[in-house]
């Protein structure tokens, strides 16, 4: 059973929830939306793509353990269709799982329990950085032949488009802005998502892991995208 969109505003934000725990999507939709978001309930994974796809919303929350195809599978369904910012939610803590979540295209992972008001929080961010309000506007950056629009969130290579999530934008901005210099996993962290307190050290990882696959950059030798060992990694001024 699905609930229909509410209206939205013009600063509002809608939010596409896929939860099988009836009772917790609608505690959890109640605070939401006394916050003055639009919320989209959808109990099982082929239902919520549909609300997605029907209903452009500004981010969807996934909940990873669904009877059917799960969490994973319908995140990896999603991103082939859209760069909506993926929040997924589960009870599992390990490191593994969290990894997994990454991989299979999520902006972020959130354990459960978590608060209410820092899901609130989470949301809001990933919609600002969505909306091109992270930070003052810039112009155009250019990096070899890696160009980004901040005000228009998109990015071209080589003059070809690329298919970036609202994370992955944000983090090839953060290093475009350093070019040339290596940038600590925790620097990156700070910059993209606001706080590095509840980072592990595998998450920016899995995202340039994602980026380099996108630039076509050779993971074994890498030529744009570099890690330093030790340090970080840094997107270079020239690319060989």
């Amino acid at each position: 059973m699905m609930e229909p969109p509410a209206n939205r505003t013009e600063d509002g934000i809608s939010v596409v929830y896929i939860e099988d725990d009836v009772r917790t999507a609608c505690l959890m939709a109640k605070y939401l939306e006394s916050h003055g978001l639009s919320i989209t309930l959808a109990e099982d994974g082929a239902t919520g793509i549909t609300a997605v796809m029907r209903g452009d919303p500004d981010v969807v929350l996934l909940d990873l353990m669904m009877p059917g195809a799960d969490g994973i599978e319908v995140c990896r369904q999603l991103r082939s269709r859209t760069g909506v910012p993926i929040i997924m939610v589960s009870a599992r803590t390990e490191e593994a799982d969290r990894v997994m979540g990454l991989e299979g295209g999520a902006d972020d992972y959130l354990v459960k329990p978590f608060s209410s008001r820092e899901l609130l929080a989470r949301i809001r961010a990933h919609v600002r950085r969505a909306r091109g309000r992270a930070g003052p506007p810039i112009e155009r950056l250019r990096v070899g032949g890696l160009v980004l629009d901040p005000r228009a969130m998109s990015a071209t290579i080589h003059g070809e488009g690329l298919a970036l999530t609202t994370y992955e934008f944000m983090l090839l901005r953060a290093l475009a802005e350093s070019a040339g210099r290596v940038m600590t996993r925790e620097q990156l962290v700070e910059i993209v998502r606001g706080s590095a307190d509840e980072t592990f050290e595998r998450a920016i990882d899995v995202h340039i892991s994602r980026l380099r696959q996108k630039l076509n950059d050779d993971p074994r030798h890498p030529r744009m995208l570099k890690t330093v060992r030790r340090r970080g990694y840094m997107l270079a001024l020239e690319q060989e």
